[in-house]
């Protein structure tokens, strides 16, 4: 989705670092993940020296119009789009869409069209994303600079993993106030929504829904409070119940 442009592009950038420019990187000279013949897109004549000092807005120009872009990224379910893109930086475009392909069984041209978005909007995002990941890696095993940068690819995609699962579980603009804030780069996508959340502890009294509050959502509290009091009927017959009677014996 386009708006996590924004969000996708940071993370990248936490992977991507500063300036680099080691001889053993097929990628040549680098500032921020940006190579010097795609920044010459925004300044033709651009130096090493140029690179080093390029600024933040040519930076999201260049990812937008060489990664993002490519990978169709606005047109993704959300954490999928923020996987291929990662991919794209790393490895190119055009294998990060073809290994996409090959995840979810379509023809494999390393172009993103109808036969793909259909496709990706068709799995759950979670495991897209997992099989993605799976294979980036596999494919990152095989290239002869694995000994030299294996273990930082290797972090890296374990960080995209986490990060790609916390946004494809995240709840869409549509959702309006229900919506959560983004999640931290530290965040574990499996204490993302922990059992029971949003479930009032045992002895508690269950929260009424304020005057703003949806006909499901009240339908849905009213259900709680039933189902509460249903229970505690149980108990003063002597059933050992918790508040809800989930755990009985």
């Amino acid at each position: 989705m386009d708006r996590n442009f924004a969000r996708a592009l940071s993370l990248v950038l936490t992977s991507e670092g500063g300036w680099s420019d080691n001889p053993a990187d097929p990628g040549g000279a680098t500032m921020k993940g940006v190579t010097l013949a795609n920044f010459r897109y925004v300044k033709a004549d651009a130096t090493k020296a140029d690179l080093r000092a390029i600024s933040d807005d040519q930076v999201a120009t260049v990812y937008r119009r060489f990664y993002w872009d490519a990978v169709v990224g606005a047109q993704l379910p959300g954490g999928i789009d923020y996987a291929l893109f990662d991919f794209a930086v790393n490895s190119g475009p055009s294998r990060a869409a073809k290994y996409l392909q090959g995840v979810l069984g379509v023809v494999r041209d390393g172009r993103i069209g109808p036969a793909t978005l259909a496709a990706v909007r068709a799995k759950p995002a979670g495991v897209v994303i997992n099989a993605l990941c799976d294979a980036r890696l596999a494919f990152l095993k095989k290239l002869s600079a694995w000994p030299s940068f294996g273990r930082g690819w290797s972090a890296r995609v374990a960080f995209v993993r986490r990060q790609a699962l916390l946004m494809s579980a995240a709840p869409s603009a549509t959702e309006g106030s229900a919506s959560l804030g983004p999640a931290s780069p530290d965040d574990d996508p499996l204490a993302a929504t922990p059992a029971g959340a949003g479930l009032p502890a045992a002895g508690e009294a269950p929260t009424l829904p304020n005057k703003s509050a949806s006909p499901a959502k009240v339908a849905g509290v009213l259900a709680l409070i039933t189902l509460a009091l249903g229970s505690l009927t149980a108990s003063t017959a002597h059933l050992s119940c918790n508040l809800f009677g989930v755990f009985c014996r």
